[in-house]
């Protein structure tokens, strides 16, 4: 039987202060616009509620679901839309929050398909960030931490559907 162990990578306090820093950040640079969030699903929803909460410009949001992993814990480098946004982005400031950015595959492939749908503005918030696994060049316009290669979970990411409701991140070490 399998078993997983996890080990804290970034407690919930220091997610609370840094996600209120990138808030701080957003607010200032869409000062006076209207901002759509996209949030991506699953694992971005905690990440984008607790953002959307702490935002002081007006902010709507939409979600997309993608999937570029299934139940294992690499990139399959496949990306999939299995749901797509509600609305129009047509002239929009579109913000894409998104959980982390690891090979970039997925957000590369999210935020090409976006702006072929005439944004007036598209960026890219993500908590975690990965560079060392990147396949593409891929830089997040605004990030949480920069993590090392580890496979994490916790606050809204998971591992075959286990784990998103943890308040900090971990890294899950898988055991036999």
């Amino acid at each position: 039987m399998n078993k997983e162990k996890l080990t804290l990578l970034i407690g919930g306090e220091e997610i609370g202060r840094r996600v209120a820093e990138l808030a701080e950040r957003i607010s200032a640079d869409y000062e006076g616009k209207q901002l759509l969030l996209v949030c991506v699903l699953k694992g971005a929803v905690i990440f984008a509620s607790d953002l959307m909460r702490r935002l002081k410009v007006p902010a709507e949001i939409d979600f997309i679901a993608v999937s570029s992993y299934g139940s294992d814990t690499a990139s399959s480098g496949v990306v999939r839309i299995l749901k797509d946004l509600d609305k129009s982005i047509k002239g929009k400031d579109v913000l894409i929050v998104e959980d982390i950015v690891d090979t970039g595959l997925t957000l590369n492939y999210l935020r090409s398909s976006l702006l072929n749908r005439k944004p007036r503005s598209l960026k890219v918030v993500t908590l975690l960030d990965k560079p060392v696994r990147r396949k593409v060049e891929f830089t997040p316009d605004y990030c949480g931490f920069e993590i090392p290669d580890h496979f994490v979970v916790g606050y809204g990411l998971d591992y075959d559907e286990k784990y998103r409701q943890l308040e900090g991140i971990y890294v899950l070490d898988p055991e036999l």
